[in-house]
């Protein structure tokens, strides 16, 4: 009776037979990825991306199910109605935003890691070891010393808030944990550019210390922080009675991909005594591409650095990161004295003290690390770079074809691997004097654009905006993509471009009628 209860309360396989069949079906769905993944070299089957129907989103209004069903019909639901309609970000032609398409070696470690299903929490156990040694890499990568502390959170937003919390403890003390910051005097305020990520203004929010406290600092023409001014907001707010408490650097704007000098911001940090954070969520892995890393200087002087693996590093999300200088501070930040059942101990699986959890708010953590130990381990540093180079250089050309089409207006350089133009006003593009577009609505146009562009499914840029302009954005983090990709883009700007300044539905209608070979 009871080994019949047991068969029917656990979820694994009943028997024998019944493990093969999982196990045949198991390799038929690992076969479906790697031959998506493979199709996505060369010239992929397929749109990047594509509208759902809405008879595919119905399938998901479906009641709780009660009963057991097939998975090998549950599987192929994903094949049918899942995998075509998802951003697209592991296709060649995604542009849109940050994000990396992933390895076919992520994808195998994360399905080890599902399989140990590990908390990485807590616990002597050697998934910990692995995430420790991930710290040692990027010690090593960063120039940071011995001393400081690592640890895998879900992406920079998280990890740009940990930096706030841990600029708040080294300012306002111990206290602040129990005490909170509602009584806190003088009240503290931080610094970033305009150009910084919204998550920094966010964590402010979090942290309780106010939105308004951050003060958002202009950008030079090149988008990085105008120091003069930055300057004058730490004097000004001296004057007020206020307590400027940290600054925070761009390693890489995430509109146009803009480095803030900080070098600069080091020496402005260390004479100020404020906390240096660098947001670095896509650019501070340049520092494993040899002809980038210069460009990082000043980096190794930073307390703090929040990354992403998963963006420049092609990592399978999620697998974001930050650095601590300070390893003690970082641990009076979060380190929680619990006498019940996370009590350490020196011996037993309560050993290995202190822990993960330590570091962050997080106590049920996934095995994060495993994935980015894989893809360093398996492709290396120095391939890694070289791909980060290679994405470089395709901004480059694109920059390049952007600067010779009439009908096409750079509106920022290429700092990295992110270039932002648009379709120039008509009568521009035709040599009218500037007056006589007055009328035209440029940034309707070319939103109208970037959505046939999609929908043709021959690329996925984005858009953002620069000095107050509506701008098609093409963030070039793939490492699949090719010239080729950005010759399908370009191309499609400009014909899909071309129907619009005639008519503004005729772009629709073009991008409807692109043939399957345009769309692959």
């Amino acid at each position: 009776m009871h080994d019949r209860q047991q068969r029917t309360a656990t979820l694994d396989p009943a028997g024998q037979s019944d493990w093969r069949e999982l196990r045949e079906q198991g390799h038929r769905m690992l076969d479906d990825m790697f031959d998506y993944l493979e199709g996505l070299g060369g010239k992929p089957q397929g749109p990047v991306w594509q509208p759902i129907p809405a008879s595919v989103r119905q399938q998901f209004r479906e009641a709780l199910p009660r009963q057991a069903g097939s998975l090998a019909q549950t599987h192929q639901t994903f094949m049918q109605s899942i995998l075509p309609y998802a951003a697209g970000n592991a296709h060649p032609g995604f542009m849109g935003w940050v994000q990396g398409g992933g390895t076919p070696v992520g994808m195998l470690a994360e399905m080890l890691a599902a399989g140990l299903n590990a908390n990485v929490g807590g616990r002597d156990q050697i998934p910990l070891d692995v995430e420790r040694q991930i710290t040692h890499w990027m010690r090593e990568l960063f120039g940071f010393p011995s001393e400081a502390s690592g640890i895998f959170v879900t992406g920079a937003s998280t990890a740009n808030l940990i930096g706030v919390l841990v600029a708040r403890r080294r300012m306002l003390g111990a206290e602040v944990r129990s005490h909170g910051v509602q009584n806190a005097l003088p009240r503290l305020t931080a610094y970033t550019s305009t150009a910084a990520h919204g998550c920094v203004k966010q964590a402010m929010d979090v942290a309780g210390l106010g939105e308004d406290m951050l003060r958002r600092i202009p950008i030079n023409p090149d988008g990085t922080i105008h120091l003069p001014s930055l300057n004058a907001h730490i004097a000004a707010d001296r004057a007020a009675g206020l307590q400027p408490f940290a600054v925070i650097g761009n390693a890489g704007t995430v509109d146009m991909g803009a480095i803030d000098d900080l070098t600069a911001l080091a020496d402005i940090a260390q004479r100020e005594q404020l906390f240096f954070h660098i947001d670095g969520a896509f650019g501070a892995m340049a520092m494993l591409a040899p002809d980038l890393a210069p460009r990082l200087a000043g980096i190794e002087r930073a307390d703090s650095i929040a990354f992403d693996f998963h963006k420049w590093t092609q990592v399978q999300y999620d697998a974001g990161f930050i650095l601590v200088r300070d390893g003690a501070l970082h641990l009076d930040t979060f380190a929680a004295q619990e006498k019940t059942y996370l009590e350490r101990a020196e011996r037993g699986m309560a050993a290995g003290s202190p822990w993960p959890c330590d570091y962050g708010p997080e106590l049920s953590r996934g095995f994060r690390a495993l994935k980015t130990w894989f893809t360093f381990k398996v492709y290396g540093a120095e391939k890694l770079g070289r791909m980060i180079s290679h994405t470089c250089a395709l901004a480059r050309y694109l920059q390049q074809r952007v600067e010779a089409e009439p009908a096409l207006e750079l509106l920022a350089p290429a700092s990295l691997n992110i270039v932002c133009f648009r379709l120039r006003p008509p009568a521009q593009a035709s040599g009218m004097p500037a007056q006589a577009t007055a009328d035209t609505d440029t940034d309707e146009i070319n939103r109208r654009l970037l959505v046939a562009i999609q929908e043709s499914g021959i690329a996925a840029p984005s858009s953002t905006r620069i000095n107050g302009h509506l701008t098609i954005r093409a963030a070039i983090f793939n490492h699949r993509s090719t010239q080729d990709n950005i010759d399908a883009m370009l191309d499609a700007a400009l014909r899909f471009g071309s129907a619009l300044s005639v008519a503004p539905s005729a772009a629709q209608s073009a991008a409807q009628s692109a043939s399957p070979s345009e769309s692959k």
